[in-house]
C-alpha cells in the first residue's frame, strides 16, 4: 500500500483507490426491481468518504480543523443494472486537484464478477466551514492530495472521463 492507502504491488504498479465492498440495501430497490438511481450516488458518496479519510479530510478533519468538501458538479452514467444481493466495490481516480478543487472519477463494479455498472465524475470544492466559503486546503492536506494525484497520473484514464451529455445531430 502507498502512504495514502492506494493498493500497489511491484507487478501491477499504482491502482485507483478501492472502497470497501458494499451491499445493496433492500429499501434501495425500486419498482423496476433494480437499484434506484439515487442510491448509486449514496454508494459513490460512501466511497468518496473513504478516500477523503485516507487523504486526511474526513470527519476528524471537519471536527478538528473546520474544513470539509462540497460537491460542485456530478455526472453519473448508469451502464448496467445492479440488483439486491449484488456486492459492489468502487474504484476512485483522483484525476486533478488545485488549491481548492478535487476532480474525481469513480467506477462502480460488481465486486465478484467485475462488470461495470455505473460511473460518476465529480468536482468537489474545499470549504472553510467557519465561513461556509470555498477556501484553499491547508498545506499538509494539499501535499497528501498532490501525492495521490501524482500516483494516479501514472494510470490510464478511465473510459468515459470528460464525457458530456448531448443528442446526436441529425
Amino acid at each position: 500500500m502507498s502512504d495514502l492507502g492506494m493498493p500497489t504491488n511491484a507487478e501491477a504498479g499504482p491502482r485507483p483507490f478501492l472502497s470497501s465492498v458494499m451491499q445493496i440495501e433492500p429499501q434501495w430497490i425500486d419498482y423496476n426491481g433494480h437499484l434506484n438511481m439515487a442510491y448509486y450516488n449514496v454508494m459513490f458518496d460512501r466511497a468518496i468518504d473513504q478516500l477523503w479519510a485516507a487523504l486526511g479530510i474526513g470527519p476528524a478533519y471537519m471536527k478538528e480543523r473546520q474544513g470539509s468538501t462540497f460537491t460542485a458538479e456530478c455526472h453519473v452514467r448508469y451502464l448496467r443494472e445492479i440488483h439486491l444481493g449484488d456486492p459492489v466495490q468502487i474504484s476512485v481516480w483522483l484525476i486533478a486537484a488545485d488549491e481548492k478543487r478535487l476532480h474525481t472519477f469513480e467506477e462502480l463494479r460488481h465486486a465478484t464478477d467485475g462488470w461495470l455498472s455505473a460511473t460518476s465524475e465529480n468536482m468537489s470544492v474545499h470549504i472553510d466551514m467557519t465561513k461556509r466559503k470555498v477556501a484553499p486546503f491547508p498545506d499538509d492536506i494539499q501535499a497528501h492530495i498532490q501525492q495521490m494525484v501524482c500516483e494516479h497520473a501514472q494510470l490510464q484514464h478511465p473510459y468515459g472521463l470528460g464525457r458530456s451529455i448531448s443528442m446526436p445531430v441529425k
